[in-house]
């Protein structure tokens, strides 16, 4: 499976390990009233989706880059690839917005 980098280009899958789903970017407030609630389902409860799903990849082999990737569970096809600090960023001023 061929990754496309968005800096990098092309790069072979074996270069990078795969985290997970890409929702461990939205850490729950440690402050917040439910904190204890929120972090056992942030740490404790997976989706396993069978078609589109984003996912955490890091590039180990690389630029030690960490990338969001959305993925066809079952084609592997890959339908896209951001940075995951790019994807943070956004996810930070579309929080403030609401």
């Amino acid at each position: 499976m061929m990754i496309n980098h968005p800096l990098l280009g092309p790069r072979d899958a074996q270069e990078f390990t795969y985290l997970g789903d890409a929702g461990l970017i939205n850490r729950p407030d440690w402050q917040s009233e439910t904190a204890q609630s929120e972090f056992h389902d942030y740490l404790h409860l997976r989706d396993n989706p069978a078609g589109l799903h984003r996912e955490l990849w890091f590039h180990e082999q690389g630029d030690r880059s960490w990338l969001v990737v959305t993925r066809n569970t079952v084609t592997h096809e890959i339908t896209s690839v951001e940075l995951a600090r790019d994807v943070a960023r956004r996810h930070k001023r579309e929080g403030r917005a609401q």
